[in-house]
């Protein structure tokens, strides 16, 4: 075991971990005896970057049989650990991860860290930090990352129930009825995806923050479409599990991503992947996706986010590094570009993108409003409605434009006039008086928002790693190059900040709806 005296060791603020005290925090310290585990994430052994630069794709035992942890570093924090009475509970030198367990005593003086508890208007209750995480300096360059010495929910399902008729007329006038509703396959007819392709050989993860779903639904939907009911496999991350309840919470983003997925892809398998939702948790989870060495997804559908304000720079940045692997792997990920519009939700009069949408190594999916008659498209805008809902898309204030957007008109930030990565990539049909029918819990709904384009697309992107007979991978170089079909969006707009700031849909690329709606390889 390596010896280092860590009590005659200096202490170093750890870059990028600086996290905010949440306004309902108490005084009050966490019990010194709550058990806890954290996540570390170390850095590479070789570093990746000429890899990463070149855009070179390999399979996920390749990737991390040339990329992973040291033994050394893996020792550094065995050593480090068991100083201050923690226990190494899992240590993964291939996904570069530390799982570490102890008190939050013992936490609270291995990081120096104030853990307090906090509660919010709603009952809930969990521990927060505030400041800085602190390092051994022997530790700083080893630890990239450390995840889970603040539980508080990190994350929103980005769906939308549509509202039913009443006989109050002026609720009807205040929320629009629902004016049209589509089965997920049938969408991808009207959209004209490739046809004859059915996602065979493929696989889909998803990633999910909470609820759960019926196997009982999920027979019944797909038996009334006529297909074949997903072959669904979880994935159990950091205690998470399938936990179905009622159709008035998070099983409408479980059910829906799921049924959506498995209707355009029928014979794609489904992999979901269970997390609390936490930092930790929607880490650990996409961490596990992409490297899940049994079940292999080759696309990922993510519905959950927040504005990227909300999240420190050390989350950002290896939530981002962890799509870039999975980019190297040959995965496509697919994410919600968020259901406020421009504001995203925040009222601070600002304008904002949501992440992970605004990854630059992450396919951003925006949404739209769809009329149809006769199966056939009669109009598509951004998605706007007057009483609340707009598709989310700008410009990030925290990710330089990549490569593939310096040819095209992406706009400075409107905060900072920083150039930033666009959002999103492309769109399709999230107005919930557009939406989909899904079945969740026995009851029937329509349900919306940029949580359904999510695992729409990655049904899509299955059908075209079919068609093609291998993977689409990281798809934004060629989409940006003109190599992939889309129907462009030109009207319409997301501007929901109180003085009107936002975007406007143009001819070509726009930060409402990207390039418009993907079809297919060109």
């Amino acid at each position: 075991m390596l010896k280092i005296d860590f009590n005659s060791v200096p202490y170093q603020p750890m870059p990028g971990t600086l996290q905010n005290r949440m306004a309902e925090a108490a005084d009050r310290e966490v019990d010194a005896e709550t058990q806890i585990e954290v996540t570390l994430v170390l850095r590479y052994e070789t570093n990746p970057d000429t890899f990463h630069a070149n855009f070179q794709v390999a399979t996920r035992e390749a990737f991390t049989a040339q990329f992973h942890a040291s033994a050394e570093d893996i020792q550094l924090v065995r050593a480090f650990a068991e100083h201050f009475g923690l226990t190494v509970a899992k240590a993964s030198p291939d996904q570069r991860t530390v799982e570490l367990k102890g008190t939050a005593a013992a936490f609270s003086k291995a990081f120096h860290v104030k853990l307090v508890s906090c509660s919010t208007k709603h009952g809930q209750t969990f521990r927060s930090r505030s400041g800085h995480i602190e390092l051994p300096a022997p530790m700083l360059p080893v630890v990239e990352a450390i995840f889970g010495l603040d539980n508080r929910p990190v994350a929103t399902p980005k769906y939308r129930v549509a509202k039913k008729k009443t006989k109050n007329r002026q609720h009807i006038i205040a929320h629009r009825a629902i004016k049209q509703a589509f089965y997920p396959n049938e969408l991808s007819v009207i959209y004209g995806y490739p046809e004859g392709f059915t996602g065979e050989n493929q696989r889909i993860g998803i990633i999910e923050l909470g609820g759960g779903y019926r196997m009982q639904d999920m027979n019944t939907y797909f038996k009334q479409l006529n297909l074949p009911t997903p072959d669904i496999i979880t994935v159990s991350v950091d205690g998470g599990v399938n936990n179905p309840t009622k159709p008035d919470s998070a099983d409408v983003e479980v059910v829906l991503d799921i049924e959506v997925a498995g209707a355009v892809a029928p014979n794609a398998g489904i992999i979901v992947y269970f997390a609390p939702n936490t930092e930790k948790g929607f880490f650990d989870a996409i961490h596990a996706a992409v490297y899940d060495k049994q079940n292999t997804p080759s696309i990922l559908s993510i519905s959950w986010g927040a504005s990227e304000g909300n999240w420190n720079e050390q989350s950002r940045k290896t939530y981002n590094e962890t799509f870039q692997t999975a980019a190297r792997m040959g995965v496509t990920v697919c994410a919600a570009a968020g259901d406020n519009g421009s504001s995203d939700g925040v009222a601070d009069g600002k304008v904002h993108v949501d992440f992970p949408a605004s990854s630059p190594f992450v396919l951003s999916c925006g949404g739209t409003s769809l009329t149809v008659q006769n199966q056939r498209i009669v109009s598509e805008i951004v998605w706007h409605n007057p009483d609340g809902g707009a598709t989310g898309g700008g410009v990030s204030d925290f990710f330089e434009k990549p490569a593939y957007q310096q040819q095209i008109n992406v706009p400075v930030s409107l905060n900072s006039g920083f150039a930033g990565r666009g959002v999103p990539d492309i769109a399709g049909n999230a107005d919930p008086n557009s939406g989909y029918h899904i079945l969740v819990d026995g009851q029937k709904l329509v349900v919306g928002g940029t949580s359904a384009v999510a695992p729409l697309v990655a049904g899509l992107i299955a059908r075209i790693n079919q068609e093609e007979n291998k993977l689409a991978g990281f798809i934004h170089n060629d989409l940006y190059m003109g190599k992939y079909k889309y129907r462009d969006i030109t009207e319409g707009d997301n501007k929901t900040t109180e003085d009107n700031q936002g975007y406007t849909a143009a001819k070509g690329w726009d930060p409402c709806t990207g390039w418009g709606i993907l079809l297919d390889i060109a």
